[in-house]
């Protein structure tokens, strides 16, 4: 079970390099509001843009918040 939270851990501090490499090679600011909710989505620590946030902060709470969600669903999942 370790080994799948940190799994997915993994996979949203992937999530964070992936909108930081879309965000430096195209535009500051992606066009549309499904953009936005998408990035909300996938990077719920992206609801306090308005802040100055470190890249480092941002890719560790990403992280943290798909860990606490894959430890959720990794229990769920061992009950059923």
């Amino acid at each position: 079970m370790k080994l799948r939270i940190a799994i997915w851990a993994g996979v949203g501090a992937v999530v964070v390099l992936l909108w930081s490499f879309y965000f430096f090679t195209t535009s500051p600011t992606p066009h549309g509001m499904l953009w936005w909710v998408l990035v909300d989505l996938t990077c719920p620590i992206a609801l306090a843009r308005h802040y100055a946030l470190s890249f480092h902060f941002v890719l560790l709470m990403n992280a943290a918040t798909y860990a606490l969600v894959g430890t959720a669903v990794e229990t769920m999942r061992r009950h059923h």
